[in-house]
């Protein structure tokens, strides 16, 4: 394993460029393989072992073009199958989204009422909670499926009447309508699409509630791994690069990209494969 290898990041679709967003910005230097499972999506509804072996197939793809360490951008697959990932793949660093963000949820509630949203499948594992507790074993977990928010970002529908309504009725049961002291003060988004709602929860729930965005925490996880195995980039002057890949769709790819990252990702600049059969390995 050589530091000047790419790091390899996966999600199930365009979610997890929140992830790859957040690398760029601590991890300059770092040259990204991004692979969204396009064809299959989306990876919240199916059961354990569907995902599983999905997040295999797209870490075996990721792995024969040399990354020298695999990023779980998926929510769910970090839920679902960050050890069997580790099990099958001996040496390479994988880093999931859930620790990350559970830590960091632990640190950041004011008096340990966390909230996490996420996908039904995410939900259903406990993985959250789990995770929170061993982090902060006093604090209170409530956790909510939001399927509908995943569709509502893919669809740009991140503000407006919509989005609100559909917020209040998932959340305000446990950010709005308690007293103070039951309230939660920490929202955990356990989703990679989710950052993009950022602005409508903060306007719905206002400033007590502490958003924590995983996609960060987990870019500060890379960092540290790669620093303690030795595998960070060797300082460059030229810019690191980034290569997509997706299994479907690469024009929808592109266009709702701009929902999730600040650049444009032009759709001939994005490679399409088939999980089963891997691409070349590259040089």
């Amino acid at each position: 394993m050589t530091a000047d290898k790419p790091i390899g990041v996966f999600d199930s679709g365009v979610g997890g460029l929140t992830v790859l967003k957040a690398l760029r910005e601590r991890l300059p230097g770092e040259s990204l393989i991004y692979l969204g499972d396009t064809a299959r999506l989306p990876y919240g509804t199916k059961s354990a072992a569907t995902v599983s072996a999905y997040a295999l197939q797209a870490a075996d793809a990721l792995v024969s073009l040399g990354v020298k360490a695999l990023v779980v951008a998926d929510n769910t697959s970090s839920a679902h199958a960050l050890d069997v990932l580790r099990a099958h793949f001996p040496g390479l660093p994988v880093v999931g989204v859930v620790e990350p963000g559970a830590v960091a949820a632990g640190h950041a509630s004011p008096h340990g009422r966390i909230v996490v949203i996420a996908t039904e499948s995410a939900v259903r594992t406990g993985t959250y909670p789990r995770s929170i507790l061993h982090a902060r074993p006093a604090a209170r977990v409530a956790q909510v499926p939001c399927q509908l928010f995943v569709s509502l970002v893919e669809e740009g529908i991140v503000e407006g009447p919509i989005a609100e309504q559909v917020a209040r009725h998932y959340l305000a049961p446990l950010l709005l309508d308690p007293p103070d002291s039951e309230r939660g003060d920490c929202l955990l988004l356990g989703c990679t699409h989710f950052p993009a709602l950022v602005p409508l929860l903060r306007r719905v729930f206002g400033p007590k509630v502490v958003i924590v965005d995983s996609a960060t925490t987990t870019a500060r996880a890379v960092e540290e791994v790669l620093e303690n195995r030795h595998l960070a980039a060797p300082a460059s002057d030229r810019p690191a690069s980034v290569r997509y890949l997706v299994t479907d769709a690469p024009d929808r790819f592109a266009r709702v990209s701009k929902i999730f990252v600040p650049w444009a990702i032009a759709p001939d600049g994005i490679e399409t494969i088939e999980l089963e059969t891997l691409p070349e390995t590259a040089g």
